[in-house]
């Protein structure tokens, strides 16, 4: 790395902020929105902390020794830059205290803005980089090389460029504009194209090297997590649509479709990584094939385990919510009766948690004493080759559009931010500057001193965790909540609290 200074501010501030979350949150420090749950004071200094992993990052590949950069850290540039962008602009706040901030934004825009980042945070933190891992570490232990470099150039650019108009997917039968949602609906359709082009590129680099898939653990780990991304990959798209939306948004369906992509995808491909990686660092042989392998299932039994109950929980509840009695009145008006016929779903999933961490434990005691039995230290390796030679800042003869962007970090970085601005500015700025998004209703009156007390209650206790202010145009919702919520009812609110997630 350029800068060992810089890589331990970034260690040590990241290590703090996630003290100071473990602290904050449970004394009801909160913002309440999802992802971006931390006050002022942390929202500052993520920003701070990812700026110096952002300069430590792009100040190394400028001191490269290759010329030619390679689509793994394609993704991480546009990793740092889109993360950047989302974190600054949706934690733009009025602090009122030390660790009380109110949103800048109010209502639908506020909604607009919090879900443009809070569906991106989870692209460009839990998907753009572990595809980048995926890109180097894949062909690395099936010792072949990426099936297509042309499909990662795809991959790529339309990936990180449609992925940032889908947030509003997330909003649909909201207040929202209805132009906004349909926008939502369209791009996350898109979004299926390039994510499953990057899927069949993962998984055709193991071409020819499915046989040491049955006797090589850290293959297998890749493999489940590639389908893994796959599957989530593909429901998304899927829920996005009007008609599935409306059954499974705020139910424990969104929970099994997350989980399958945070315990498949991020998880497995983690833990191959750890697998491959850790005898390479230490030169040596992983202590044990046979934990490895009973880790592996051990995680696969947990994820069948923890997703499909809650696949099952999430069409209970909707179709709970949703049935009327022959007089046209709700058949189950206690909303406890929906919750008491899930709980055995909730005590399968535990069952499956706790079957994914106990193989964690195998995973700590494999690269421990892996760790131990070596007898070598990890140690910088000099660099070996050559300082790299100038050459023209043009393209030279022959040399295609792409590959002359391979080796200008700076310009492939200015052109994928670009591309991730595009989305949102087309998206929020309408919502912001034209007035007839957001119709007046004369009646909404600005809250009372009392009324905001009872509001910062309501997020300081995390009800907002639990519970929708967000009535939906549905017969089952309105008989069950009252009139349906209109976007100008919420002109006042700061922030919004509209959920997304119905458990009591």
């Amino acid at each position: 790395m350029a800068s060992d200074f810089l890589s331990k501010v970034n260690f040590w501030g990241w290590q703090l902020i996630i003290v100071g979350a473990a602290i904050t949150l449970p004394l009801g420090y909160t913002t309440s929105k999802e992802y971006a749950e931390l006050e002022w004071p942390f929202d500052i200094a993520i920003a701070l902390i990812w700026v110096a992993f952002g300069v430590n990052m792009i100040w190394t590949i400028l001191k490269r020794r290759q010329r030619h950069l390679y689509v793994a850290v394609w993704f991480y540039l546009a990793t740092f830059v889109t993360v950047a962008v989302l974190h600054i602009f949706n934690s733009l706040e009025l602090p009122v205290s030390a660790l009380k901030s109110y949103s800048v934004y109010a209502g639908v825009q506020d909604a607009l803005v919090q879900w443009w980042y809070g569906h991106n945070a989870v692209a460009f933190f839990l998907t753009t980089p572990f595809l980048g891992l995926m890109y180097y570490f894949v062909p690395k232990a099936a010792n072949r090389p990426v099936y297509s470099y042309r499909l990662s150039i795809v991959h790529f650019w339309s990936l990180i460029f449609i992925y940032i108009w889908a947030g509003p997917h997330h909003l649909l039968y909201t207040a929202l504009p209805e132009w906004a949602q349909n926008l939502g609906v369209a791009f996350s359709v898109m979004l299926l194209m390039p994510s499953w082009g990057g899927m069949i590129n993962g998984l055709l680099t193991l071409r020819g090297a499915w046989d040491k898939v049955r006797t090589d653990p850290v293959l297998k780990f890749m493999v489940v997590a590639i389908t893994g991304y796959g599957m989530a990959t593909f429901e998304g798209p899927m829920l996005s649509l009007k008609n599935v939306n409306a059954i499974a948004h705020f139910t424990d369906w969104i929970i099994a479709h997350v989980h399958v992509g945070a315990l498949a995808w991020n998880g497995f491909l983690t833990f191959g990584m750890i697998y491959w990686l850790v005898p390479r660092l230490f030169k040596t042989k992983l202590y044990s094939k046979g934990l490895a392998n009973a880790h592996f299932w051990l995680g696969t039994l947990g994820i069948v385990m923890y997703a499909l109950p809650m696949y099952v929980a999430g069409f209970t509840q909707a179709t709970m919510w949703k049935q009327f009695n022959p007089d046209g009145t709700l058949f189950y008006a206690n909303f406890l009766e929906t919750v008491v016929e899930i709980m055995p779903m909730y005590w399968m999933r535990a069952i499956g948690g706790s079957l994914y961490i106990f193989g964690m434990f195998f995973l700590a005691y494999n690269i421990v004493v892996t760790i131990a039995r070596s007898r070598h230290n990890v140690s910088d390796e000099l660099a070996e080759a050559p300082a790299l030679q100038r050459v023209s800042k043009k393209r030279v003869k022959g040399e295609g559009w792409h590959t002359w962007l391979e080796r200008k970090p700076i310009k492939l970085t200015i052109y994928a931010t670009i591309a991730i601005l595009i989305g949102g500015i087309v998206q929020i700025v309408p919502t912001i500057m034209i007035d007839s998004n957001i119709p007046t209703i004369t009646e909404v009156k600005p809250y009372t001193p009392l009324e905001l007390e009872g509001r910062d209650i309501y997020i300081r206790e995390g009800c907002v965790g639990c519970h929708s202010q967000m009535v939906r145009p549905f017969r089952s919702e309105v008989e069950r909540y009252g009139e349906y919520s209109k976007a100008g009812e919420f002109v006042y609110d700061h922030p919004f609290l509209w959920g997304s997630k119905r458990t009591g």
